[in-house]
């Protein structure tokens, strides 16, 4: 038996890099998935994946965010959330940034995770149980790993997520973080880096050893979705190969 066998799990941002590394594992291992994905292409390769159920969701929409949670319901309700998917924002310095760069990255990268997070909280706390697993960075403890509105939404989303753990560790949910570092994904920097962001992209890069493959981080994901990972709440996990330790 597989160590998510009859769970109902979403998982946004599912159609690539560590969002689809992860919906397969969660499959390997049991679980039914409500796959969100807003790409063509990341579409199309969930669509085919035995016990899937690929949902085009832009998850900064209340309406999209509303349809993932109720497809859960009718496979059978909603025991694990992975708040996965995430924008860059071409790495602008606060002196930089757009209005428009710091909305969309805000609200792709922690208002959307916040409206999924509270639709479906309702449902675990009826059902005593729950994991919510939020993907932040090590720019969400550390100030030069992404630019302004990137690093403000990776530290808010940590913050939400502890706020989530020691409010309803009582109902039997549990909230986790996983901070990647560098991940082979298709998440791009999000456009032309200004040369004081190059910079400082370059300098603190230098120090891992390598990029982990998405699997590395989906099989985290699984464990901590699991049942192994039962006194594990409010943590914040690094996966990033030792680079937040140079």
């Amino acid at each position: 038996m597989g160590r998510l066998e009859g769970k109902v799990a979403i998982i946004t941002g599912a159609g690539a890099g560590m969002g689809l590394a992860s919906t397969k594992r969660f499959l390997e291992e049991g679980a039914h998935v409500v796959a969100a994905e807003i790409a063509d292409e990341g579409l199309a390769r969930l669509r085919d994946l035995p016990g899937c159920t690929a949902v085009r969701a832009n998850i900064a929409v209340q309406a999209d965010v509303d349809e993932l949670v109720a497809t859960a319901e009718r496979l059978g309700g909603l025991d694990i959330v992975f708040n996965n998917a995430g924008i860059m924002d071409g790495f602008k310095m606060a002196g930089e940034v757009t209005d428009s760069i710091w909305e969309r990255v805000i609200a792709v990268n922690l208002t959307g995770p916040m409206m999924l997070c509270r639709a479906a909280l309702p449902i675990m706390q009826r059902a005593r149980r729950g994991v919510i697993i939020n993907t932040s960075s090590i720019a969400g403890f550390t100030g030069a790993k992404g630019g302004a509105a990137y690093t403000a939404s990776k530290h808010g989303l940590i913050g939400l997520s502890r706020s989530i753990a020691a409010t309803y560790a009582p109902d039997g949910i549990r909230c986790v973080v996983i901070a990647p570092g560098s991940v082979a994904t298709g998440m791009e920097l999000g456009g032309q880096l200004s040369q004081r962001a190059l910079d400082t992209f370059k300098k603190t890069s230098g120090a891992s050893p390598r990029g982990s493959d998405p699997v590395e981080v989906a099989n985290v994901a699984v464990f901590l979705a699991s049942d192994e990972a039962s006194f594990v709440n409010g943590a914040v996990i690094a996966v990033d190969g030792g680079w937040t330790a140079f």
